[in-house]
């Protein structure tokens, strides 16, 4: 599981956007989860929560609220990327980023009647706007 920890936020993760900056997160896990298996996204730019309401998420051109997810009926792939969208500009250079979240994973039981639920916790000193790294990874949608 260590090697998922240290792929889940890669060198090209941070980049800018029209209305502030992006996070692309691989999923950290063996197999691809319904979006509705994220819960308590949480994402730090050098050390500072997100204003209110935190990332928003960002599938194909629409923006959710993470606690919209949960009724959400796509998948986060594993050769893919979850885009977190932050408001405002950063500064050009690098960055600490942190995001963490709950993967509640709905075929494994934790106790009787409880799904397993993995704790994420992921950082990185990223680039802003760093060379893209070759990929065959997508944004989710």
């Amino acid at each position: 599981m260590a090697f998922m920890l240290e792929t889940a936020l890669r060198e090209d993760a941070l980049t800018v956007s029209p209305g502030g900056f992006e996070v692309r997160v691989s999923l950290p896990w063996i197999r691809s989860m319904p979006l509705s298996s994220i819960a308590g996204l949480r994402l730090e730019v050098d050390g500072h929560p997100l204003p209110a309401g935190g990332p928003m998420v960002m599938l194909g051109s629409r923006l959710v609220p993470p606690h919209a997810l949960e009724a959400e009926r796509g998948w986060w792939f594993v050769q893919d990327r979850l885009v977190l969208a932050g408001p405002g500009g950063l500064s050009a250079g690098t960055h600490d980023v942190m995001v963490e979240f709950q993967l509640m994973v709905p075929y494994l039981q934790a106790r009787p009647g409880g799904p397993l639920v993995l704790p994420f916790h992921l950082e990185a000193r990223l680039e802003l706007d760093a060379a893209p790294v070759p990929t065959v990874s997508r944004d989710v949608a």
